[in-house]
């Protein structure tokens, strides 16, 4: 495989480092990639003059934290004033906590930062850097989010009734073995004329126009159908289906759901409802006794995208969850970022300690794998394991992943047990 074939669609690139040495360390890198186009600039000041300069802007940067006159957090700080909406990967021979505060700082600014990177640069790091934005650039541009929609409540009422919004599954797999436990069911607008449209696009105007309701029983219905299938083909798995919480204190909404279970026979111990952190929190008397109800009846409940919310327990635990399901953002990269790895574990004894079933997303990579596995994580999700997709296609990703099982179990020295 050549460098260009790893990493297409990266037509320029900016590298600001005070450096020499460091600078053409960066280029020689960026080269063997495959970029070809690649400005360079010494400090911040130059940078930015340099960007006002160009007609067409480089695709994405590399910035140095450490220079004299304009330094990199000044230079990422004026980025933002300027509107300068350019991808960057944050490098410094400084430690991590310090690089991992500058991202922070930068995403909370609405910057779109790939990674933050030890100096000297690798190649292997800086690849999966750079691997990042080819992907989101290969993704179709209504996947983005932010852009106004370009269909109205009408036509997604019609979506609804019409049957254009489907369940796909991403698989879920149990951290120490790699097999396949369950799914969890994400909407996906299959649009005659736009194509498939991701539910970030159209689930704020489902929850503005009172449409949530209806799409969340449509998906529910959906995935209840589909284990159905797959019980009757001996496939028994769980399934995770989304619950907004604009559904929560709908009138009836727990009566719809066991019609749901009975129309299928299914048990509710097999379904499980992701309420994510920040809604938790905020539940009232009515929501509270929707999810009391759900859970005597069987269902189990998943707090989502833990960690987000910053809730304290005191909070969380007049809920009556089963599963605590940890946010990718403190998955991602946590075998090397020791801040990520301190807060994992934490997450992860004090659901141990209330003996819940935990649910680590976003994994990516084959080293946060195994250090969730040393953690003692129950069920792992993520684009190591599969992206979402249709119902057809799980049979065939079953049959390639048994393949990987052996790369994927745990030592047998590892102590995993949860």
């Amino acid at each position: 495989m050549t460098a260009v074939s790893i990493l297409p669609g990266i037509a320029s690139l900016l590298i600001v480092d005070d450096s020499t040495v460091q600078r053409q360390h960066a280029v020689a890198l960026c080269r063997e990639l495959g970029i070809e186009l690649i400005y360079e600039a010494s400090n911040g000041s130059e940078a930015l003059e340099l960007l006002s300069m160009l007609i067409l802007r480089p695709s994405l940067m590399i910035v140095d934290l450490e220079m004299p006159g304009m330094d990199g957090v000044e230079l990422i700080q004026h980025l933002h004033q300027r509107q300068f909406d350019i991808p960057f990967i944050v490098a410094s021979g400084r430690g991590n906590a310090l690089i991992q505060t500058v991202e922070t700082m930068s995403g909370e600014l609405g910057l779109h930062v790939l990674a933050g990177l030890q100096k000297p640069l690798k190649l292997d790091q800086l690849a999966s850097a750079l691997g990042h934005y080819c992907e989101a650039q290969s993704v179709a541009p209504e996947e983005e989010l932010g852009i106004p929609a370009p269909f109205g409540e009408a036509e997604l009422a019609h979506a609804i009734d019409n049957g254009e919004i489907m369940a796909h599954y991403q698989p879920k797999v149990d951290i120490r073995t790699g097999v396949v436990t369950g799914v969890e069911a994400l909407a996906r607008w299959q649009h005659p004329k736009m194509g498939l449209i991701p539910p970030g696009r159209f689930i704020p105007l489902a929850e503005q126009k009172g449409l949530i309701h209806a799409l969340t029983l449509s998906i529910m219905a959906q995935a209840l159908a589909q284990a159905a299938i797959w019980n009757t083909r001996g496939l028994k798995l769980s399934v995770a289906v989304n619950f907004s919480p604009h559904v929560l204190d709908s009138p009836g909404l727990v009566e719809e759901n066991l019609a749901l279970l009975d129309r299928y026979s299914l048990h509710a111990e097999q379904i499980v409802l992701e309420i994510t952190e920040s809604s938790v929190v905020a539940c009232l008397g009515a929501a509270l006794g929707v999810l009391a109800r759900l859970r005597i009846k069987g269902f189990g409940i998943s707090i989502d995208d833990y960690g987000t919310g910053f809730s304290s327990m005191q909070k969380l635990a007049r809920i009556p969850f089963t599963e605590l399901k940890i946010d990718r953002s403190f998955v991602h990269g946590a075998h090397q970022r020791r801040n990520l790895r301190v807060i994992l574990q934490s997450a992860l004894d004090m659901a141990h300690r209330l003996e819940l079933v935990t649910v680590a997303e976003g994994i990516e990579t084959l080293e946060d794998w195994r250090l969730l596995q040393e953690l003692g994580c129950t069920i792992g999700q993520g684009y190591l394991i599969a992206k979402p997709m249709p119902a057809a296609a799980l049979p065939q990703w079953l049959t390639s992943h048994q393949g990987r099982l052996h790369e994927l179990r745990a030592e047998p020295l590892q102590s995993c047990a949860h």
